[in-house]
């Protein structure tokens, strides 16, 4: 059987950021990953000439980004495209009434006032609840303080709920009232169009990566971690645990003993989210080409409400939207076909005869890959934010969870998974690695 200081299981980024830290400490270090691919939620598909990226897209903020400064070392080009927490204004978005028609700029701008007047209240609100709270709650308390009439109300609830959904892959009333807190965004938003997956190619180089290892066992003591794949048995002093959240609940993989507090306690609070991309490409572009998004208001807009024109990336019209919380259940075992069809149903609405249908559509199903179970952890209701650190409490001296949701400034994130990567790799060692040494 072979031995190791350092078992890894899954070769996403944040197992590949812990691999390659300890491997350059003079470790010896093995990453196991289940899937054919290095990179986990960060997929980028080619073919066809087009490249797409189905997992993460963004850096949601380049401004002292571990992963931007990785992104420039290994010379990824990136795009400026900043949407923020489903910012309402500051970038064109093309805003369309109940009744389909586009609004005004004066029009436009009151509305945004109004998500801003809900939002300058909301901090106070969300500050003096509990862990019993959702989201809705401390919303409609917000909302409830403006004084508005319903309509006008109305317009911003939806807005509310989206934001829960298109952040959190979550309705509003299972999102935890703390569950937006990491929502701010330091500095431009950039996508990259060569590919994301650059990233997890680049960290994978020189590390012993073996595919196709699915692991479905990690006995763990004093003594050290015990390894089991389809591919045998493997030992090492410690391991680093990097699967999702719906993974981790999942159980498939046994962990033996089970996890104690308070790695199972917050495990038990964070959920697993529902938010698949769809991209549509067209023969021609019929939306108007000033801006960034289109926004459809009202009930029409319950399920396909959002659209984010990516033709700048590759030269292609194509827009990006999100079926995200309960519209991403309704789809679940649709084909791409129904999908489309649905989205155009708006679309049409919004633009008549000139909507032309899709050349091209892709839509995504991380919660049927059984090596994610959905895209990101959100918080649930009941859960703190402590919860996320939490997760990443050492377990007897040899197991270390790493992962977006372990890290609590910005979870659901790669920087998240990166920067947990590097606190895994450190924690083993006993000191600061320095995360630069990454791409140096």
């Amino acid at each position: 059987m072979e031995h190791f200081d350092t078992i890894v299981i899954g070769a996403g980024v944040a197992g590949l950021s812990a691999a390659r830290l300890l491997a350059a400490s003079g470790r010896t270090v093995v990453v196991l990953e289940a899937r054919a691919r290095v990179g986990g939620r960060v997929w980028t598909e080619r073919g066809d000439g087009r490249i797409t990226d189905l997992g993460a897209s963004w850096i949601h903020g380049v401004d002292g980004s571990p992963v931007a400064a990785a992104a420039t070392a290994f010379g990824m080009p990136t795009v400026e495209f900043t949407v923020g927490g489903y910012q309402v204004d500051s970038r064109p978005i093309a805003y369309y009434s109940p009744a389909g028609m586009r609004l005004g700029d004066d029009e436009a701008a009151r509305f945004a006032a109004d998500v801003h007047a809900v939002d300058a209240s909301l901090e106070a609100v969300i500050a003096r609840s509990g862990t019993a709270d959702s989201y809705r709650d401390v919303t409609e308390a917000a909302i409830a303080a403006q004084g508005w009439g319903k309509a006008r109300a109305q317009r911003v609830r939806e807005h509310l709920e989206h934001r829960s959904e298109e952040q959190y892959g979550a309705w509003i009333t299972e999102l935890a009232a703390h569950g937006l807190d990491d929502d701010s965004i330091e500095g431009d938003e950039v996508v990259f169009p060569e590919g994301y997956d650059a990233l997890p190619r680049r960290l994978a180089e020189g590390l012993d990566v073996r595919l196709g290892h699915v692991v479905s066992r990690i006995a763990w003591s004093g003594a050290g971690v015990r390894v089991r794949s389809d591919q045998g048995e493997l030992m090492g002093a410690t391991a680093v645990l990097t699967v999702p959240v719906g993974v981790l609940k999942s159980g498939d993989l046994a962990i033996v003993p089970p996890l104690p507090e308070p790695v199972s306690g917050a495990l038990s609070r964070l959920g697993m989210n529902r938010f698949e991309k769809l991209f549509l490409r067209f023969p021609t572009r019929f939306w108007d080409e000033d801006v960034y998004a289109i926004r459809q208001l009202g009930p029409e807009g319950r399920a396909w409400h959002s659209w984010y024109d990516l033709t700048a990336l590759h030269g292609e019209p194509t827009l990006l939207t999100f079926a995200a919380g309960p519209p991403a259940r309704e789809i679940a075992g649709w084909d791409d076909a129904r999908v489309a069809e649905s989205v155009m149903v708006q679309l049409r609405r919004l633009y008549g005869d000139r909507a032309v249908d899709p050349v091209d559509v892709r839509v995504t199903a991380w919660h049927a890959d059984p090596y994610a179970r959905g895209s990101y952890a959100y918080m649930t209701v009941g859960s703190a934010t402590s919860d996320h650190d939490a997760l990443a409490t050492p377990v007897g001296g040899v197991l270390h969870l790493a992962g977006e949701a372990t890290w609590t400034d910005d979870p659901a994130t790669v920087p998240a998974a990166m920067l947990s990567g590097h606190r895994a790799a450190s924690r083993i060692v006993g000191r600061d690695l320095g995360i630069d040494r990454l791409w140096r």
